[in-house]
């Protein structure tokens, strides 16, 4: 339990906070001589709005929350998911389908999974890439319900030239696919607290920008023109995160009541277990509906945060926000997010801060907020080979686009697997496995060492393996694994 107060902390002092000298302005036109003048508009609309970040971060007290601030939010602000699911669809979701607009975060690449080029462009179930399911998935809708539900990405300088190649094969799809780009900050020196302009001195504004970008981009005047009011924000590698009738009929309907008193920023959240200790959560702050990032909490109160019994929901960043209200926000210039801030060692040696926001953080600057707890199954990404190895599986079926948990498996949970280090890379799956094993009655896997897996393996209930160091395991083709401790240095496995 949050008590409602506490002794109050103070997080690290910011040592030095420097003004921005006119030099840099000097150095930035030098810098961008060698872009085209696209690339070189959009760095100086970028470092415009650097500066004001950059003020906002060298002026603060802190870098944290102050802890005794801090509420659970009122009982009233996490509505239950099951009272969406109550209240009775139009008999035509057209009506509720032609307002809406799907945005994806698509900026990130798949390097941490050993891909290369966007991670939108992986392959993740039956040839099909992130970017593949999505557009399957609303042009099942279009069709389905004969509606027009737009398709946004938010690139970045990163992922942009190789989505744009991709969207080519859609051309003759019945989705409309718009994109836009996300912004680019300065690091920050972190001797000097002032920014680094030199090419790698550059790095990815992080997902907050999405509001920003989009109503700079034109997008979001041209939907209001089309009559949209809905935004669905999620992240592309969210294979959860498609669209709810329940939720776009809930705010459309108090939208369109006499009362006024509509939600104009939902957030989804679930429940937390032990593998989302670090997830954002909602807070109350101020008297305001807040999301509270691990990175805003002060070190002696990580452990609390963590804590699943303390703080029992997490942000999935799936995000419904009024269309209007972005916009309106945007031109008054009231978006507030909190800033992220990270160190980081660049391979020279030097050491910089990185600043970012999160989408989910703008929620603080809406008048009235919501939060929505949704089943686990909407919180679907692929953040690791653990991730990717069981939407591969029999444990997932796909329908037009949207994978479902398989009504053949018992139990509704997702069974916790830990692949270790040999099984980093999406390429090691391919070298490890071969093929996907029969994981629909597996709780928990670990794998550890140098193991190998043959055909057909099926693995049920708890299922351990591990390699000693210096030896391997090669469980072979056929093999039934359940309630299995395997360990030690194996070629063959009796079944």
């Amino acid at each position: 339990m949050i008590p409602p107060a506490r002794e109050p902390v103070s997080q690290r002092q910011t040592q030095a906070r420097p003004e921005l000298p006119g030099s840099l302005e000097t150095e930035l036109e030098q810098l961008l001589e060698s872009e085209t003048q696209e690339q070189a508009q959009a760095l100086r609309r970028d470092w415009q709005d650097f500066k004001q970040l950059h003020k906002r971060f060298v002026q603060r007290e802190t870098l944290s929350v102050q802890w005794d601030r801090i509420f659970k939010p009122p009982q009233e602000a996490i509505q239950a998911y099951e009272t969406l699911q109550a209240r009775a669809l139009p008999e035509d979701v057209s009506s509720l389908l032609n307002k809406l607009v799907v945005v994806k975060l698509n900026g990130g690449l798949g390097t941490s999974m050993g891909v290369q080029g966007p991670k939108g462009l992986m392959e993740v179930r039956d040839d099909n890439t992130f970017l593949d399911l999505t557009v399957q998935q609303i042009a099942h809708l279009n069709k389905t319900h004969s509606c027009d539900v737009p398709l946004v990405l938010m690139n970045s300088s990163l992922t942009e030239e190789d989505t744009q190649r991709s969207l080519q094969r859609y051309s003759h799809c019945p989705v409309k696919i718009h994109t836009f780009l996300q912004s680019r900050y300065p690091l920050v020196r972190k001797d000097t607290m002032l920014p680094l302009l030199h090419p790698a001195g550059w790095a990815l504004s992080g997902h907050g920008d999405v509001y920003a970008s989009l109503c700079r981009s034109g997008l979001a005047e041209l939907f209001t023109a089309q009559g949209k009011e809905i935004l669905f924000i999620s992240n592309i590698d969210n294979l959860g995160a498609t669209v709810d009738l329940h939720i776009l009929n809930q705010l459309l309907q108090e939208e369109s009541s006499a009362t006024g008193g509509h939600c104009d920023f939902l957030m989804e959240v679930t429940d937390r277990t032990r593998a989302d200790v670090k997830g954002g959560t909602l807070i109350e702050l101020d008297g305001k509906l807040q999301l509270l990032e691990i990175a805003q909490v002060p070190r002696e109160h990580t452990d609390e945060f963590m804590s699943v019994s303390e703080f029992k929901i997490f942000n999935t960043n799936n995000l419904w926000v009024s269309l209007e209200c972005v916009r309106r926000l945007d031109r008054q210039q009231a978006l507030h997010m909190e800033i992220i801030a990270s160190s980081q060692t660049l391979p020279s040696g030097q050491e910089v801060i990185r600043l970012e926001m999160a989408a989910g953080s703008a929620i603080g600057s809406f008048a009235r907020p919501r939060g929505v707890n949704v089943p686990r199954s909407r919180f679907l990404p692929v953040k690791t080979t653990s991730d990717l190895l069981l939407v591969k599986s029999n444990m997932y079926e796909l329908r037009g686009g949207v994978l479902e948990m398989s009504k053949r498996r018992e139990f509704k949970t997702v069974p916790l697997v830990k692949l270790g280090a040999p099984f980093t890379k999406v390429q090691d799956l391919r070298t490890r496995f071969e093929n996907i094993p029969d994981l629909l009655d597996l709780d928990h896997l670990t794998v550890s060492g140098d193991v190998t897996f043959g055909k057909d393996v099926v693995l049920k209930g708890t299922v351990i393996i591990i390699s000693n160091h210096g030896s391997s395991i090669a469980i072979p083709s056929g093999s039934i694994l359940e309630n299995r401790v395997v360990s030690g240095n194996l070629s063959v496995l009796d079944h």
